[in-house]
């Protein structure tokens, strides 16, 4: 009986002894929403509202999920990043390493490094297949649509070429350019008037020999087009000063309804100096002109002392889409973020879009650009890219070929090597769609006049137009 007893006691002091159960893990979506609002909170001042810019980060101290929770807690003081030990758990250390891993493993989705093996692209919304135009090229930079049914485009490394019923010719005169860099022969557009003055507009790195020293800018040349040839060249547009940088040329041209010219020029890499923020300059601006180069009067800045008169907008990066929306006169641009934060916007008139005093990216080197995301007097992207996709070209698809797209804006990224469909309603965006996924750097989008959709790839250098597919299995 005594022993009975004295096993009874057992049984209850060793239940009392052993190890309390953990507390039930919360689930994934809680931990990450926690993770997320964590981020928000003690993150996001250097290092933007959104994980995914660290989808572009080089990571120096290691990207496992313990060397990134080691480094939240332990921090790099002497390089401009706080030790958190004190202020955030070991779990939401945790939390936060976790939610960092999959902002990484969501880089995995802008990975289309696999070569194209079909000319038809199977998309969600719709089915299209390749039709060569051009080939042979280096970079074709822009395109233009003569009113016989002939293509104009330009190659980066300064050849201009006139394209007729499939025959590729060279069109000579085209002006000298800076071949270095990003710079070279860019955009080409039409005069509105192009079937009674026979007017072409080019942008191009413009060279300027100072003492040795071998200078360029973004300037906009005037000319007339004959057959294989352009005569009459008169530079219209020269946005100054000069830089010895070699890149953020911007040089898109397009003409809103009512026949003014608007140019984008980059700010030529000089963001230290703040030169997108001042008038006095021509870089990180968006600027508006008639077709002769005289400056409309009633453009914001005409009558303000120091001010370039031919501004329209300002606090611009590196612009290298822009479109006028048809059956309006908005003109639409996106831009190149550094690290992270490539925008699109409406340049609307006198407003100053933040650059480089806003900014949702990051320096290349994973260094913070600028604390701040938001500033009175300072326009807010339409949408914005968090990692850059690196954009280029814009259009807008009009027509009935492509119902599904019909109104919506097609953008190239140069980074991840596709086209990307915003769609658009009015003047507010929606959904975004991955298309031609891997095709390679997509410098141009256009929309023919005869409803078809035209790209340019660099690297080699193609131009494709885009053919509907009823039937998804055609090859």
């Amino acid at each position: 009986m005594f022993r009975l007893f004295l096993l009874i006691l057992c049984i209850q002091w060793f239940s009392q002894c052993k190890p309390k159960e953990a507390m039930p893990v919360a689930d994934e979506a809680s931990r990450m929403a926690s993770a997320d609002a964590t981020f928000k909170k003690f993150c996001s001042t250097c290092h933007g509202d959104n994980g995914d810019v660290f989808v572009d980060r080089q990571w120096k101290h290691g990207r496992t999920r313990d060397s990134i929770m080691m480094n939240i807690r332990a921090g790099f003081p002497d390089l401009g990043m706080p030790k958190w030990d004190s202020v955030i758990t070991e779990q939401e250390a945790a939390d936060l390493a976790d939610y960092l891993m999959k902002a990484i493993e969501n880089r995995k989705k802008f990975d289309f490094q696999d070569s194209v093996r079909s000319s038809v692209f199977v998309h969600e919304s719709m089915t299209v297949k390749l039709d060569t135009i051009a080939r042979g090229l280096e970079n074709p930079w822009g395109m233009a649509f003569l009113p016989n049914g002939d293509f104009l485009y330009t190659d980066r490394n300064g050849n201009l070429y006139r394209q007729s019923k499939g025959v590729q010719s060279m069109v000579k005169g085209a002006p000298q350019v800076v071949a270095e860099g990003q710079g070279g022969l860019l955009d080409v557009e039409l005069s509105p008037d192009f079937a009674n003055n026979q007017t072409i507009y080019l942008s191009y790195s413009k060279l300027k020999d100072t003492a040795g020293q071998k200078l360029a800018t973004t300037a906009v040349q005037k000319a007339k087009l004959s057959g294989n040839q352009i005569t009459g060249q008169k530079d219209i547009f020269i946005a100054m000063p000069y830089q010895k940088t070699r890149h953020h040329y911007g040089s898109r041209i397009e003409f809103d309804s009512t026949g003014f010219m608007f140019i984008t020029v980059g700010d030529r890499g000089q963001h230290m100096d703040s030169l997108p923020q001042k008038l006095d300059n021509d870089m990180g601006k968006v600027h508006r002109i008639r077709e002769d180069g005289s400056i409309p009067d009633d453009n914001p800045f005409y009558n303000t002392p120091g001010a370039r008169k031919s501004i329209w907008s300002y606090g611009h990066r590196n612009l290298q889409g822009m479109a006028l929306q048809p059956g309006t006169n908005t003109i639409w641009t996106h831009e190149h973020g550094p690290r992270g934060g490539d925008e699109l916007n409406i340049p609307e008139k006198g407003k100053n879009y933040g650059w480089p005093v806003i900014s949702y990216g990051i320096n290349y080197d994973g260094t913070i650009l600028t604390p701040l995301t938001h500033k009175e007097g300072m326009e807010q992207p339409l949408v914005r890219w968090v990692p850059s996709i690196g954009p280029s070209g814009l259009t807008f698809v009009k027509g009935n070929k492509y119902p599904a797209w019909e109104g919506d804006i097609l953008m190239g990224s140069l980074r991840f090597r596709y086209l990307e469909r915003v769609a658009i309603d009015g003047k507010t965006p929606g959904e975004k769609e991955n298309l031609l996924k891997g095709i390679g750097r997509l410098r141009f989008v256009e929309m023919g006049p005869d409803g078809f959709i035209y790209v340019g790839v660099e690297e080699p250098g193609y131009i494709f137009r885009l053919l509907p597919v009823d039937n998804p299995s055609a090859n």
